[in-house]
């Protein structure tokens, strides 16, 4: 395989032309989440097919908190039920901050946003990034942290403070928040990371990436990033 281009777009791009295969993808949606299904739908995969189970936490809630995140992963066991006629090649529970907070377990191979993330900065051999999301503060000092546990160093953060209400996040109000971190440490970062699968970021990707110079990875993108390197035969 040839190497693959430096842009996080242009690398998808790549991966889905070099697909040898197809492949069928569980998502686990969080109950109110819209994002993920538009921008996979619009990142044009040819041989991924994307099979959705809606999530409902036991508490009924939206809003990014302990009973969210525990509510998502108890509901798992029984979404990941309803795709169980259907052979999938993977299974991944479409919410980033699931992955870094604590809660129940969840079924055996399952994997998180955040986990598809990780995969992706890996990949791209990226240790150094940038982090931006819609969250509250102390989620995203929280996601700074497990970053930093495995191995990708945060140079600098910034989050919006919400804790619902993403999709209705502009994408000028995502490019200030960028422009708002320190340059010396976006110019340090090998990549930005746009954290959240809630928020819709593929309008601001191609600018970032033209303005910074270097990869933008989103949680929505990073799951399309893990499907596309199963179809190009490179990983599960």
């Amino acid at each position: 395989m040839q190497p693959l281009p430096d842009g996080a777009l242009a690398t998808l791009a790549a991966l889905d032309a070099a697909a040898d295969r197809a492949v069928r993808i569980g998502l686990l949606l969080p109950w109110a989440n819209i994002a993920v299904e538009t921008e996979l739908a619009r990142l044009g995969l040819r041989n991924t097919v994307f099979h959705h189970a809606r999530l409902v936490p036991a508490s009924r809630t939206t809003a990014v908190d302990a009973s969210f995140w525990h509510g998502l992963r108890e509901a798992s066991t029984q979404a990941l039920d309803s795709l169980s006629h259907i052979p999938l090649d993977g299974v991944i529970l479409a919410c980033t901050s699931a992955g870094f907070t604590d809660g129940p377990p969840l079924p055996s191979g399952v994997s998180t946003a955040f986990d598809a993330l990780l995969r992706a900065l890996a990949e791209a051999d990226v240790s150094r990034v940038v982090l931006v999301t819609p969250y509250p503060a102390q989620v995203t000092e929280a996601e700074g942290t497990a970053l930093a546990e495995a191995g990708v160093e945060v140079l600098a953060h910034g989050s919006l403070g919400l804790d619902d209400g993403y999709p209705d996040v502009t994408p000028d109000r995502i490019l200030r928040l960028v422009e708002q971190l320190p340059k010396e440490a976006v110019l340090s970062a090998e990549a930005v990371v746009l954290s959240c699968t809630g928020w819709h970021t593929l309008p601001v990707i191609t600018e970032l990436e033209h303005r910074f110079g270097k990869p933008v990875f989103s949680s929505n993108l990073a799951i399309a990033l893990l499907a596309a390197r199963a179809c190009a035969g490179v990983g599960p």
